[in-house]
This record gives C-alpha cells, structure tokens and sequence, in this order.
C-alpha cells in the first residue's frame, strides 16, 4: 500500500460521517429540532478523527515531508490551500460547538447557526476530499522514493498507534476535571 492509501480511506469513512449529518440536517428542518448529542458526537468525530488524526498525518507527516523537496509552484500552493481548508474547518467546528451549547441552553436562534454550520462542513469536507484524492495526493506521490513512502506509511502506523492513547487521556483529563475538579 502507499502511503496516499490509509488517507483515503479515512477519507472514506468521513463522507460517511457527512452523510449521517446530512440526514440530521433534513431531520432538523423537518422538526426544527436538532439532537445536540448527535452534534456532540459529529463534533467529537471532527476533531479527534477528521482533523487531529487524518489531517494530524498530512500536516505533521505528509505535508513536512513534502516541504523538503522541490515541489512546482502549483503543487506548493495546493499544499498552503489544504492547510488553510484545514484551519477552515476548525474555525466552523469551534463556531459549531459554540451554537451547539447556545441552543443546549435554550437559545433557539442557536437551531439556525448549528444547521448553517453543519451545512457549511458537508459542502466543505467533499470538495476537499476530491482536491485531495483526485489532484495532491497523485501529484505529491511524485515527489517521494518507493522508499520515502513506505517510510511514511510506517509513521502513518505509529501516530495513528499513538493517536487512541492521546484520545483517551484527554478523556480521562476530562471527566476528572469536570467530576472532582482535578
């Protein structure tokens, strides 16, 4: 396998997730309601899965790597495109959870921004997942070695081997903090 081929699969189960959202958002214009569990689920997902694991592996593996060479001018700016998607779609996930807890506590103009922010990430995630899929992942294999990218693959391994231990700390932080104060 190259090392493109665990980031797409991800990428695979984050249309998944997209489309759970977007049955929620037919639900909610439906009911005008929305689960905030859901969106807490839909937002753990996002952060922990989309952006710290999947783009954790571009930014702090792929992307590093591909700073070292000599990319084209348009396989450069590709690069600065997708991390300034990345920083979009944390921004709209900050702004998510932000609505998500208005309308927790009863504001229910927080119905209208949570489904604008929820409708904005499943427009959002699928043309990134095409730019990725069909255009940088294919012109950035180019850059590396057979060598160079299992290399890669094998750092793929060990952050996502990491990545479950640093999930679940956070929640142990967590609870603590918020059942004892600790």
């Amino acid at each position: 396998m190259q090392a493109r081929g665990p980031l797409m699969i991800e990428h695979r189960l984050i249309e998944k997730m997209l489309k759970a959202i977007q049955r929620t958002l037919e639900h909610a214009a439906q009911t005008q309601e929305i689960d905030p569990l859901f969106v807490d689920t839909a937002v753990d997902f996002i952060r922990v899965y989309a952006d710290r694991t999947h783009h954790g592996k571009e930014e702090d593996i792929l992307f590093r790597e591909l700073s070292k060479k000599p990319l084209s001018d348009k396989d450069r700016q590709l690069m600065d495109e997708l991390i300034a998607d990345h920083v979009f779609g944390r921004s709209i996930t900050k702004t998510l959870v932000e609505a998500n807890t208005r309308y927790r506590n009863g504001e229910k103009k927080g119905l209208s921004k949570l489904t604008s922010c929820l409708k904005t990430l499943t427009e959002f995630y699928p043309k990134h997942i095409k730019k990725e899929d069909d255009i940088f992942f294919p012109a950035s294999r180019n850059y590396f070695s057979e060598q160079e990218d299992q290399a890669m693959l094998a750092e793929f391994r060990e952050f996502d081997r990491e990545m479950i231990h640093e999930k679940y700390k956070a929640v142990v932080k967590d609870a603590g903090e918020h059942l004892y104060g600790l």
